[in-house]
């Protein structure tokens, strides 16, 4: 087990983008392809339409080289880490307890299977009980490792639901699974789509709503062998991008008020361009543009 801090360049990136990371404890490995990472959550007492669509979607992103975040909990989450696996790809199990109370019991095999093809991690000290008050900070940080958040199947009261409160919070995006109407155990997702989350009928659905330095990461029909396309103008990188300048550096405070997104949103955007070969943070928080071809456009 190792401890990682904000800052160890060890850290995940898109976690540290977020406002007040925390420290990490990891048993297994965390690798630089986990920054294309989508988080699947939902129900503990799911149907076996939500099992089956939580191991499609979660299989057919692995993959792909999509890196699938969950929280190791009964049901959908489980299933997530399972797809995950069954494709060869890579998952990562966030924990609302210490890394030696894997909870709960009934997943420790899969909780060392994800080890050997991922990290399972937590910011919780070692000994430390699964207690009801740590999930929510555990469902933050969970939302901070991924790009965005898949509910599939959840009531209307559910800790799915709050993970996908806190990616909506980060400026990460949200997607959900519909399901029946009569069904109590997608009322929550049911709502989560009335509200603006993407609805999700296959992976496809999900990779097309991410920007398109991420969509490019991911292989197969969506991938691109072309150069690095120009920021959309209408778009939170293409806003962002015009008030770079290759010679001047800005802070980021500056960029976001500039900017007018919220910070932890301001700051996935420019990670976003950095991927995409368009800017270049500098010691001190300091950010440039590295392409001027259509810096104004």
């Amino acid at each position: 087990m190792i401890e990682l801090r904000p800052g160890d360049t060890r850290y995940p990136a898109l976690l540290g983008a977020i406002p007040a990371p925390p420290p990490l404890f990891v048993r297994g490995e965390l690798v630089d392809d986990d920054t294309l990472a989508l988080a699947i959550v939902g129900s503990r007492r799911p149907t076996p339409y939500g099992l089956a669509v939580a191991e499609r979607l979660a299989s057919d992103l692995a993959a792909r080289g999509v890196t699938i975040v969950s929280g190791l909990a009964r049901g959908i989450d489980a299933a997530a880490h399972r797809g995950a696996l069954a494709a060869g790809g890579r998952t990562i199990a966030v924990l609302g307890c210490g890394l030696d109370v894997v909870y709960p019991p009934e997943n420790v095999a899969l909780a060392r299977t994800i080890e050997a093809h991922g990290a399972v991690v937590s910011q919780f000290a070692a000994g430390v009980p699964a207690l009801p008050g740590h999930f929510p900070a555990r469902n933050r940080t969970l939302a901070g490792l991924a790009l965005g958040v898949v509910v599939v199947e959840a009531a209307e009261k559910s800790g799915a639901l709050i993970t996908a409160g806190f990616a909506g919070d980060l400026g990460r995006e949200t997607f959900a699974v519909p399901g029946r109407i009569t069904s109590p155990s997608s009322a929550g997702a049911n709502r989560l789509i009335q509200d603006g989350a993407k609805l999700v009928t296959c992976w496809q659905d999900i990779v097309s709503e991410l920007p398109e330095p991420w969509r490019r990461a991911v292989r197969g029909p969506l991938a691109s062998t072309d150069g690095p396309p120009r920021p959309e103008i209408g778009s939170d990188e293409g806003r962002m991008f015009r008030l770079l300048a290759p010679d001047e550096p800005q802070h980021i405070e500056e960029l976001i008020a500039r900017a007018g997104l919220e910070p932890a949103r301001a700051a996935t955007t420019l990670m976003t361009l950095e991927l995409g070969g368009w800017a270049r943070q500098l010691t001190g928080q300091r950010w440039v543009s590295v392409d001027t071809r259509a810096r104004r456009v």
